[in-house]
């Protein structure tokens, strides 16, 4: 019999919209999302989520919630909104609503703290973040290791003249609001409402505004003795799929044990790109989260995960080829292919978590798998945006893999991957911004979703499979390339791989 899954997505972007179910498509389930969102700094209807969901799930089996979505209308908006706190406590009754009409509802839950970048633009955030966005994530360092005794008060006095304090002030009045309702939620998993929780940390960094609301959730989840149950971590755009993997693995009645292959024991300490924690916790965090279990070795497991990491700080994708020691002579790509063979070989499921660069994979080691004609022999494959959006993709494909096998659902999200995190992320992206002057257009605003922009993207993406995969590139289809949020930094496309010709 099927089981019925409702998605409600942190957003309308393919990475959260798509990728659960087309990832998740399988003849055993049934995946239910909205019909339609929001746009970007658009919220979506917050009204209708609450009616979806109620509808929906009356008689599913499980939901994966995203708490942005139904409180906010999306994970820009949650940024931007000026909700009051009583407000959004009502809205939040819908999930136990739905659970009241349904207790069996096996409901999986996240909701993500605030980002707060270091740098300047309004592109996500507020209008004013375009002009004081440094000097407001500066402040936030400042005030937290003055908190913790690693600096004097005279960090804040030096950098009092570049604050705008009615911009901060609006600033930490909704950081306020977002953490008092991070706070709120718990209430829920502790009566039952909610199942399980996680607490994605995006965009993060070990210290600021950001990593001080962490601290904050992390000791009331301690204090309500609920740290087994709500797990806080590097991450975002990816945990939808993560949480589609443990109700997996939950209907499944099993716990996948999962070995960790660096290709550099090193990595392990790094702190990642847009990441406050260590990638050896933070692994632990989502293969916790997953619904799986660590394997000490790769004899007794059921998936392989392969981490590409450097062996000291990370470097964007734009930045390769890198010959930093920490790159070259630190991590052994050699020996890391040849261990992807023999596992391969043995019919081991071998999912990869190209983090070696953050937004883009690793052209070095594409090149490899596609010599040693390895691309369409792994279980997964994900380099994308942040490294814990590339493990917690890696992860999903795996358990997938694992339990579904080698469908043609699989394998087209899998050769996806190389065409948009390798392909797009790591060349094309930078190739077609290159040209935007001349058409009266930039990197955040290239006018439309389909036109002179998506159709060069398609051009340029079809290059590099016949560059960096002759393997699969003849059989290899693309279709559909738009841009969803009409700027370059995400794309939108459909794509697969023919049987053997």
């Amino acid at each position: 019999m099927k089981k019925k899954i409702v998605i409600l997505p942190l957003d309308e972007r393919p990475c959260n919209y798509d990728f659960p179910v087309d990832l998740f498509c399988h003849d055993d389930l049934e995946l239910v999302r909205p019909s339609k969102l929001g746009n970007k700094k658009e919220p979506a209807d917050i009204n209708e989520i609450a009616e979806y969901l109620k509808k929906e799930c009356k008689d599913a089996d499980g939901l994966i919630l995203s708490i942005d979505m139904l409180l906010y209308g999306g994970l820009i908006p949650s940024r931007l909104h000026y909700e009051k706190l009583e407000k959004l406590k009502q809205t939040a009754e819908t999930i136990r609503h739905i659970k009241e009409l349904n207790p069996d509802l096996a409901v999986f839950a996240f909701q993500v703290i605030m980002r707060c970048p270091a740098y300047s633009s309004d592109d996500e955030e507020p209008d004013y973040y375009g002009q004081c966005g440094e000097t407001i994530h500066l402040t936030g360092e400042i005030v937290h290791k003055s908190r913790l005794g690693l600096c004097g008060e005279n960090g804040i006095q030096d950098i009092m003249p570049d604050i705008n304090q009615a911009y901060l002030n609006d600033y930490i009045e909704r950081r306020e609001i977002n953490r008092a309702m991070n706070l709120h939620i718990l209430k829920y998993l502790k009566e039952g409402y909610i199942d399980f929780l996680v607490i994605p940390q995006d965009d993060s960094a070990a210290y600021g505004y950001a990593a001080m609301d962490r601290d904050q959730i992390c000791a009331e989840i301690g204090k309500r003795n609920l740290s087994d149950r709500i797990l806080v971590y590097p991450g975002a755009d990816e945990v939808a799929l993560t949480l589609m993997a443990r109700m997996i693995n939950k209907t499944e009645k099993k716990k996948p044990r999962v070995y960790v292959k660096y290709a550099c024991e090193m990595a392990k300490n790094i702190i990642p790109l847009y990441e406050g924690s260590t990638l050896s916790g933070t692994v632990k965090y989502h293969i916790l989260s997953a619904g799986c279990q660590m394997a000490d070795c790769y004899e007794n497991a059921d998936i392989i995960l392969i981490l590409t990491a450097p062996a000291g700080k990370m470097k964007e994708a734009d930045a390769q080829p890198c010959n930093l020691p920490e790159y070259r002579s630190e991590r052994n790509l050699a020996e890391l292919i040849d261990f992807i063979k023999e596992r391969t070989a043995e019919h081991k499921i071998v999912t990869i978590a190209d983090n070696a660069y953050a937004n883009g994979g690793d052209l070095e080691f594409i090149k490899m798998l596609d010599n040693n004609h390895l691309l369409m022999e792994v279980g997964g494959y994900a380099g994308w945006n942040t490294s814990a959006n590339t493990i917690g993709t890696a992860l999903a494909e795996g358990v997938v893999a694992l339990y579904f096998g080698n469908s043609d659902n699989h394998r087209n999200f899998l050769v996806k991957r190389y065409i948009e995190d390798a392909g797009y992320c790591s060349v094309v992206r930078r190739n077609v911004t290159e040209r935007l002057y001349e058409l009266g257009m930039n990197y955040f605003d290239v006018k439309e979703k389909e036109g002179t922009v998506s159709k060069m993207v398609e051009q340029e993406l079809r290059k590099f499979l016949k560059e960096y995969c002759p393997s699969i590139a003849e059989r290899t289809w693309i279709d559909s390339v738009y841009m969803p949020w009409k700027r370059m930094f995400e794309v939108g496309l459909k794509a697969g791989i023919k049987e053997d010709m």
